[in-house]
C-alpha cells in the first residue's frame, strides 16, 4: 500500500513538472480572441506572452488540427518541420534546394487551406516543408503575419486583425 501511494505520489509530481516545463516553452496554449467593433467594422486581437526564452510561441492550428507556432518575422512563408507536415497528411509539392539558418535543405512548397491563432484566420495561404528542420514547431511566417497589425510592448505582442 505504501509503494502504491508512492508511485501516485511520484505520478502527481512528474505530472506538475511537465505542465509547468510545457508552460515555460508555450505561455500560449489557450488563446483568447478579443472582438469589439471599431469604425463600423468588427476588429479581432490576440494577445501572447513572451516565453521564458524570450520567443513568441503560441498554439494554433493548420487546416484545423493543432499546430505550436513559433512567430518568425524572418521567415518568408510558414515553415513545417516535415514530421509535422507528414502527422498533418501535407502534400509535398514542388521540390527545392534552399538555404536555412541549419544549413542547405531540400523544401517542398505545400497549400494550406487555412492557418489560425485563436480566433484570427487567414485561408489558401503556401508554405514549405523543410527536411531538415527539427522540433515540432511550425514557424509562422510573414506570408501570415503581414496580414496584420501587430503591436509588441513589454512581454506582450498583440496581433489585431
Amino acid at each position: 500500500m505504501t509503494a502504491a501511494a508512492w508511485l501516485i505520489f511520484l505520478a502527481f509530481l512528474f505530472g506538475v513538472f511537465d505542465y509547468f516545463v510545457e508552460k515555460r516553452i508555450n505561455p500560449n496554449q489557450n488563446i483568447a480572441t478579443t472582438e469589439y467593433h471599431a469604425g463600423g467594422e468588427l476588429q479581432r486581437e490576440v494577445t501572447l506572452t513572451r516565453n521564458a526564452y524570450g520567443h513568441y510561441v503560441s498554439s494554433g492550428t493548420i487546416n484545423s488540427d493543432d499546430v505550436v507556432f513559433l512567430l518568425d518575422t524572418g521567415a518568408t512563408q510558414i515553415a513545417i518541420p516535415e514530421r509535422v507536415a507528414n502527422r498533418l497528411g501535407l502534400v509535398k509539392q514542388r521540390a527545392t534546394m534552399i538555404k536555412t539558418a541549419n544549413g542547405d535543405t531540400r523544401a517542398y512548397q505545400t497549400h494550406l487551406s487555412s492557418v489560425a491563432i485563436g480566433d484570427i484566420r487567414l485561408y489558401d495561404l503556401r508554405a514549405t516543408i523543410l527536411e531538415n528542420m527539427s522540433g515540432d514547431e511550425v514557424l509562422l511566417g510573414m506570408n501570415f503575419l503581414k496580414h496584420f497589425e501587430i503591436v509588441q510592448k513589454g512581454k506582450m505582442l498583440t496581433i489585431r486583425q
